[in-house]
């Protein structure tokens, strides 16, 4: 779970970023430049360090989640059972998986300030439109790990849709634990199992 957390930060320094901007910027370049920005941000706000809600949120919103695919993440997590999901479950599904991670983000802004990004050199031949950009993560008094962004072109710009940390899947990691509720309940216990998650995470920052 502490990689995870450690992961997450990186998603929130890099803003994920392989941001919306023409395609003649290669994703690596991308990731580095909004790296530097993010990081800035981070380290002259002392609110966000703190781990102040609002405008961690509000950091999030802006520089994480209008890069990555949620419905291609979600679709990949659920797995064969996302072809068996009614529109309408599909759309729930994909709300509360993006609500779940959104959470795991914003817990990890505070620690985000002691984070170096190392971007790799990116191979990529001409004309595709998947590709991944590595990345080593290094925060004080850790051992640095190794962080992939999986990536895809939509129009003009790049999106997330997995994160591979060490080796392991994002993706894949919860297409296991979702399996096993879909087993269980079917896809209505899949939702409902999602939106327990997050109301239990509202109810702890309450009582906070």
């Amino acid at each position: 779970m502490m990689q995870w957390r450690k992961l997450i930060a990186a998603l929130v320094l890099s803003g994920a970023s392989v941001v919306a901007m023409a395609n003649s910027i290669a994703p690596d370049v991308l990731v580095k430049n909004t790296t530097q920005e993010v990081l800035t941000i981070i380290r002259q706000d002392k609110a966000l360090q703190a781990g102040d809600k609002k405008k961690v949120n509000e950091l999030v919103e802006a520089k994480v989640l209008p890069h990555f695919d949620f419905t291609r993440m979600t679709r990949l997590a659920v797995g064969k059972a996302w072809r068996t999901a009614t529109p309408d479950q599909q759309q729930a599904l994909v709300r509360e998986f993006r609500t779940l991670l959104v959470r795991t983000y914003s817990k990890a802004i505070s620690t985000a300030a002691n984070t170096n990004v190392d971007v790799k050199p990116l191979r990529m031949a001409a004309g595709d439109t998947e590709t991944v950009v590595r990345t080593g993560i290094q925060q004080t008094g850790a051992q640095p790990i190794s962080v992939d962004y999986v990536v895809e072109k939509d129009g003009d710009s790049w999106k997330v849709f997995d994160v591979i940390v060490e080796g392991a899947s994002l993706v894949t990691t919860y297409r296991s634990t979702f399996n096993d509720e879909v087993t269980r309940g079917g896809i209505d216990g899949l939702i409902k199992s999602l939106v327990q998650k997050n109301q239990s995470a509202d109810a702890a920052v309450a009582k906070k």
